[in-house]
C-alpha cells in the first residue's frame, strides 16, 4: 500500500514597504482596492498617504485579522504624509472616506515590524519548518488557539543570513486549537511551515 500523507505546506513571506499596493492614488471617496491581500500570508499594517491635507476625513478600513475574523477600524486621514492603521490586516475589502477627498490619496502596506499568520485554524501538528533568516536575531513563535494564544513552539534565529531547518520530533508539535505564527519582517526572508491539514 502506498504511503498516504496529509501533510501540507504554507509559505509566509513578509513583504517590503509598498505605498500604493492596496490602492493607487485617486480622489474617490471609496478607494479602489487593487490588491486586497493576503500579503505573503501574514498580516500587515495598512498605510494611507496624501501630499495634501486629508486630516479632516475619517477613513473606515474593513478587512480581516490574522485569525481570518472580520475587523473594522476608523483612521484619521493623512496631512501631507502617511498615517498607519493601529490594527494589522490579512485582507482589506474596502477603504471609505466619510467626506470628499481634498488631494489624491493612496493605500499601501508598512511592510515592517511584527507579523502574524494562520498556519491552520483547526487541530493540527507542526511537522517541519524551512526558510531563510536575515542578519537579525529574533524568534519565530507558533501559538495555539489564536495569534495571541499560548506559545507552544519557538524557533530561535542566529542573527546571520542562514537556512532555517530546525529538528521537529517525528510526531510533530500538537496544536489542539489551531496553529498561528508570529515572526518579524527584519528576521526572515520567508518561511515554509509543514503541518497536518
Amino acid at each position: 500500500m502506498a504511503n498516504v500523507s496529509h501533510v501540507k505546506a504554507k509559505f509566509f513571506e513578509p513583504q517590503g514597504v509598498s505605498a500604493a499596493l492596496v490602492s493607487a492614488s485617486a480622489a474617490a471617496t471609496t478607494l479602489v482596492i487593487a490588491d486586497g491581500g493576503p500579503y505573503g500570508n501574514v498580516t500587515e499594517t495598512i498605510t494611507l498617504y496624501s501630499s495634501g491635507n486629508n486630516s479632516g476625513n475619517t477613513f473606515t478600513l474593513t478587512g480581516t485579522d490574522g485569525n481570518g475574523d472580520a475587523q473594522t477600524e476608523d483612521l484619521t486621514g493623512p496631512n501631507a504624509g502617511t498615517v498607519n492603521s493601529a490594527n494589522k490586516y490579512l485582507t482589506i475589502t474596502s477603504i471609505v472616506s466619510d467626506g470628499a477627498i481634498v488631494t489624491d490619496i493612496q493605500a499601501g502596506i508598512l511592510g515592517t515590524g511584527d507579523l502574524t499568520g494562520t498556519v491552520f485554524a483547526g487541530r493540527t501538528r507542526i511537522r517541519g519548518i524551512t526558510g531563510t533568516s536575515k542578519a537579525s536575531a529574533g524568534n519565530i513563535v507558533f501559538k495555539n488557539t489564536s495569534i495571541t494564544g499560548t506559545s507552544l513552539l519557538t524557533i530561535p534565529l542566529t542573527g546571520a543570513v542562514s537556512s532555517i531547518d530546525p529538528y521537529i520530533p517525528d510526531n510533530g508539535v500538537l496544536f489542539d486549537a489551531g496553529a498561528y505564527v508570529n515572526l518579524t519582517a527584519a528576521d526572515v526572508t520567508g518561511v515554509t511551515v509543514y503541518y497536518d491539514g
